[in-house]
């Protein structure tokens, strides 16, 4: 039997209304991608990790998705996320096995260069160093006292007035101080709106107020007293209470909680 003469085989040329080979005929669904091959753009931006922690919190992110956001970028064929993925299942999910790991041996990983190694190790030594250090002492307020000495150490012999503020959870201890404004020998100026954007980006429960007489007048002047009165106000209204306004010198303070003056 002999072979068909290929010079002599019919040949149908492609015309215009023909697919090209992988393209999906009219009416049927396109290949499944990969959702690498999309990128973390394409995905809802809910669900992008840097959003997410955005919008809930880092507490809602996965694992791959912490690490996703240290890696910054993926493949071509796999998103960050799915890199990170594939790094902690080669460790079996643990990441004290993943902080035990290499630069080099980070570098096993598909997707992983020299650089995002270097990140993720860099990352993974500082929740270790976080780990071995001593938690600071809190300091809970309790009377007026335990202000003047929490905020001696700032205020003592200044020649200048400086308002601060200290902020408080629930449970009265202490979250943070903060400068709020520094002046002249005569008096500073006191902005509302800092004390409480301050405030309200550190979710503080309540709010004390500090600062100093470089005369050593510890008596309130009547424009401590009006601040006073309108920050209190505008603590109720947005459920930030002002527990005290200390009025500090060198020789001793002047407490508004304690003379009943709030």
């Amino acid at each position: 039997m002999e072979a068909p003469d290929s010079l002599t085989e019919p040949f149908a040329l492609p015309n215009a209304t023909s697919p090209l080979p992988g393209t999906p005929l009219p009416g049927t669904a396109p290949p499944y991608a990969p959702p690498g091959a999309l990128g973390i753009k394409s995905w809802a931006e809910e669900d992008r990790p840097r959003e997410k922690l955005m919008a809930k919190g880092r507490a809602a992110l996965s694992d791959a998705e912490l690490i996703a956001i240290l890696l910054g970028s993926g493949t071509t064929k796999l998103t960050a996320v799915d890199v990170a993925k594939l790094m902690l299942q080669g460790v079996g999910n643990d990441l004290n096995a993943l902080a035990r790991e290499s630069v080099k041996q980070l570098c096993r990983h598909p997707g992983i260069g020299e650089a995002k190694a270097i990140t993720v190790v860099a990352a993974l030594e500082l929740g270790r160093r976080r780990k071995e250090a001593d938690a600071a002492p809190r300091t809970t307020i309790t009377c007026s006292r335990d202000i003047y000495n929490l905020i001696r150490p700032h205020l003592m012999d200044l020649p200048h007035e400086e308002f601060w503020v200290i902020l408080l959870n629930r449970a009265n201890v202490v979250m943070r101080k903060t400068a709020i404004s520094r002046g002249g020998v005569a008096g500073t100026v006191a902005d509302p709106k800092m004390i409480f954007k301050e405030a309200l980006e550190q979710l503080a429960s309540s709010i004390i107020l500090v600062h100093n007489h470089p005369s050593g007048n510890r008596n309130p002047s009547a424009a401590d007293i009006q601040l006073t009165k309108k920050l209190k106000e505008a603590g109720q209204f947005l459920d930030l209470p002002i527990l005290d306004h200390l009025i500090y010198s060198d020789q001793g303070y002047y407490s508004f909680a304690d003379e009943g003056m709030l």
